[in-house]
């Protein structure tokens, strides 16, 4: 078997960006919860093996398979646009453990304030984690504005979850179970573009085609978090909705009130169950390297490209996740 050629493409994923189903395939396989179980050593010889690729350099005997493997090890622990390490639970691949927890607890504990208001608190403090690690461009953002994002969402999505809550004391149970999902949309709503202000005062990255980077947009930020906000709302319905109409019809059994403490791990697994599908085919709504006609650019932005390359049409951002 002859040395691997240096002309496979993994500055893009495996699979086809512009149909769904290669979205789903991809995501399928970032969002795999087993790269939680990577040892730091495994993940750095997966960006050694990109890297050196990258600088067309390849190990003796690598194979494709192997070098797709080491790309999405390497992408699953690493930022995109400035390659940091990115710390464990703000990693897409812990997306639906993490989920599964926190959305199970959610579900199973929504009748008293003090647990509402705990898993509410709980659940956003992960969202600002994932929303920061998964943000879109290389530009810093301050304390201050991570410390305003936080306790805005927080406040946001604990203020819904309460007040849903008193409005729904004389209705059905199930109506009740639904309060969870709808104080988390709401803070998604507010979360991500708080977490993400810094894109939308400075604007995110735009390329062309090939990758050369042509300025900054806040337009593209805005189109970027609006499909990120829409992507985690979708994420949340079959994890929120599915579940609570399950345990609404199995708490009515005897087998569950003659043992009420399954209950919790019951709820957790389904929620999981949910999300295993959910979150991949949900980050593939769109995709990941989206695009938008220069024509919807910011004027001054739009007439520098045009100045620089009058060819360009198009452009390309990472939206971020």
């Amino acid at each position: 078997m002859g040395e691997l050629p240096l002309d496979i493409n993994i500055q893009e994923p495996r699979w086809d960006q512009s149909t769904f189903l290669g979205r789903a395939r991809h995501f399928f396989t970032v969002t795999d919860p087993r790269n939680l179980l990577l040892s730091g050593a495994q993940l750095e010889a997966s960006r050694n093996i990109v890297q050196n690729y990258r600088a067309g350099v390849v190990a003796p005997g690598l194979t494709e398979d192997q070098l797709w493997r080491a790309k999405y090890v390497y992408d699953s622990a690493f930022h995109p646009d400035t390659g940091e390490k990115l710390v464990l639970i703000g990693r897409m691949s812990a997306q639906v453990p993490m989920n599964m927890t926190i959305t199970g607890c959610m579900l199973t504990f929504y009748r008293r304030t003090p647990t509402v208001v705990f898993w509410q608190w709980v659940n956003q403090s992960f969202n600002a984690i994932v929303n920061y690690s998964n943000r879109s461009g290389d530009a810093p953002i301050s304390v201050r504005q991570l410390g305003t994002a936080y306790v805005s969402a927080t406040t946001g999505a604990v203020a819904t979850a309460l007040g849903l809550k008193s409005l729904t004391k004389h209705l059905p149970t199930l109506v009740g179970r639904f309060v969870p999902f709808a104080a988390v949309a709401a803070a998604n709503c507010i979360n991500i573009p708080l977490m993400r202000q810094r894109e939308l005062q400075v604007g995110i990255p735009v390329t062309d085609e090939p990758g050369q980077r042509l300025g900054h947009s806040v337009t593209a930020a805005k189109q970027g978090i609006f499909q990120v906000v829409v992507s985690r709302i979708g994420m949340a319905i079959p994890a929120m909705a599915i579940p609570p109409v399950i345990m609404n019809a199995l708490e009515k059994k005897d087998f569950l009130k003659r043992r009420p403490w399954l209950g919790a791990p019951l709820q957790v697994g389904l929620v999981g169950f949910c999300l295993v599908f959910a979150t991949p085919l949900c980050c593939a709504l769109f995709p990941q390297r989206s695009s938008m006609h220069l024509s919807r650019l910011e004027p001054e932005l739009r007439a520098q490209i045009h100045e620089e390359n009058p060819s360009i049409e198009v452009v390309y951002y990472n939206k971020g996740l």
